[in-house]
C-alpha cells in the first residue's frame, strides 16, 4: 500500500529570517483527512573540526529554546542559494576563526515528524588558524575537547544537542580514519 499523503491545501502562517510555518491539510492513504504543521528551513551545514592531534572545536552559546548555554560543532543555514560546502567553510571561519580541508561525510535530516530542515556534516581537517567573524547576534566560547572529554560530556549529559552528538560518533566510530 502506497503510504504517500497527497496535500489537500496549504496555509502559510509565518514567514521569517530563519523558518517558515505552513498548516498543511492532507489525505492520508486510508482517504481520511489530516491536518501537518511543518516548519520549512533552508537548510544548514554543520562542521566537525579536528586538530592535528585530534582534538574537537567546539562553540558554546545560549540557545533561547532549551534556556540553556549547549556546547556544540560550529554550524549555520544555507544563505538563499548557497552550496552547502560554501556554507560549511564559512560557517567554520565565522565561529571558530579556522579554516581548513572539508569532506562531507552526512547528510540528515533533524526532525521529519515537523520540519524538513537539512544539515550536510562536514569534517574539517588541516586546520589554518585565522580571524572569527561572528555574525551580530552570537555571542560564542570556543574550546578544543579530546575524545575522552567527548565521551565524559556525553555519559554525563552535558553533550546533548544531536548534530553534535552524529558528529562526535562519526569520530569515534573511526571512520575519518578510512
Amino acid at each position: 500500500m502506497d503510504k504517500k499523503e497527497i496535500t489537500i491545501n496549504d496555509k502559510k502562517i509565518y514567514n521569517g529570517s530563519i523558518i517558515n510555518l505552513k498548516v498543511v491539510n492532507v489525505r492520508l492513504p486510508n482517504g481520511k483527512i489530516a491536518k501537518r504543521e511543518i516548519v520549512e528551513h533552508m537548510g544548514a551545514a554543520a562542521i566537525l573540526p579536528v586538530t592535528k592531534d585530534g582534538k574537537v572545536i567546539m562553540v558554546r552559546q545560549y540557545r533561547k529554546p532549551t534556556e540553556q548555554e549547549l556546547w556544540e560543532i560550529p554550524a549555520g543555514k544555507m544563505e538563499n542559494g548557497e552550496l552547502p560546502g560554501a556554507c560549511a567553510a564559512r560557517e567554520l571561519e565565522e565561529e571558530t576563526g579556522y579554516k581548513g580541508k572539508l569532506k562531507k561525510v552526512f547528510e540528515f535530516y533533524t526532525s521529519p515528524g515537523f520540519s524538513n530542515e537539512y544539515i550536510y556534516l562536514y569534517t574539517a581537517t588541516d586546520l589554518v588558524s585565522g580571524k572569527q567573524n561572528l555574525d551580530p547576534d552570537e555571542i560564542l566560547d570556543i574550546r578544543e575537547f579530546t575524545k575522552q572529554e567527548l565521551k565524559d560530556m556525553i555519559s554525563s549529559q552535558k553533550l546533548i544537542d544531536a548534530k553534535t552528538l552524529i558528529g562526535v560518533e562519526y569520530l569515534f566510530t573511526g571512520w575519518m580514519e578510512s
